[in-house]
């Protein structure tokens, strides 16, 4: 199956037209046309069938034909991640992030952040392009980038972890993680995050944990947080 994605559809649109990009890669690269049904997602849980009905002044339009609702998870997850240096390296995990079903991600700026700006608009694209390749219907949310001390002192999910590699007391993620729950997990920079960074984080409900007996980077941590999660919630409780 082949999905696209268009922000705009609503479950009571009736027709609806891409922008010129996207009809061009549609009609000409795809050798869709008149009559073809494609599968579209607003990236908000839906799941539509579109028919084509006209390519005109470069913008392909159809026509909705049916949808469906997407049956929300149980549970969801907010990565909270220091952007890596090498921009690729953050790519390739809101690419792999997406695919296992990561929820929302901040880009937080921390003490030892080695980059202090995002392209969010071009990691939006990542997200958008993940989503449609691992046939998602929805699509993570992205914020802007944040200060650690406002995100900790603002996070208020279900279940709170702060990720680090100080010698402190720190438990296994997948011991601590408790299914059908919504965690919020801080992901530091190549530098690890600061003493001062971890205890504000603990003053403020978080929990110190493992990500077991490797030094990760950061978006390798970032990864082995999600599937944790993911996992621990795939597993049937007895």
């Amino acid at each position: 199956m082949q999905l696209f994605y268009h922000p705009e559809m609503g479950i009571n649109s009736k027709e609806i037209s891409f922008d010129r990009e996207e009809s061009k890669h549609i009609s000409k690269v795809l050798r869709k046309k008149e009559g073809d049904i494609l599968k579209v997602t607003n990236g908000k849980g839906v799941l539509f069938n579109m028919e084509i009905i006209q390519f005109q002044n470069h913008r392909l339009t159809g026509k909705i034909l049916e949808y469906e609702v997407e049956k929300p998870k149980p549970y969801q997850l907010h990565l909270a991640v220091a952007p890596t240096k090498m921009n690729d390296r953050f790519e390739w995990f809101l690419e792999k992030a997406t695919e296992i079903g990561v929820d929302e991600i901040t880009p937080i700026l921390c003490d030892h952040s080695e980059r202090k700006n995002i392209k969010k608009d071009r990691f939006e694209r990542v997200l958008q392009s993940a989503m449609k390749q691992s046939l998602h219907y929805t699509l993570p949310i992205l914020n802007d980038l944040t200060p650690f001390s406002e995100f900790v002192k603002t996070a208020k999910n279900d279940q709170l972890f702060i990720a680090h590699c100080e010698e402190q007391q720190k438990f296994s993620l997948q011991t601590m993680v408790n299914p059908m729950k919504n965690s919020s997990i801080l992901i530091g920079p190549e530098g690890d995050f600061s003493a001062q960074e971890i205890d504000l984080a603990l003053q403020n409900g978080f929990s110190a944990v493992s990500l077991g007996n490797s030094r990760l980077r950061t978006e390798t941590a970032a990864i082995v947080a999600c599937h944790t999660v993911a996992l621990i919630n795939e597993i049937p409780l007895p």
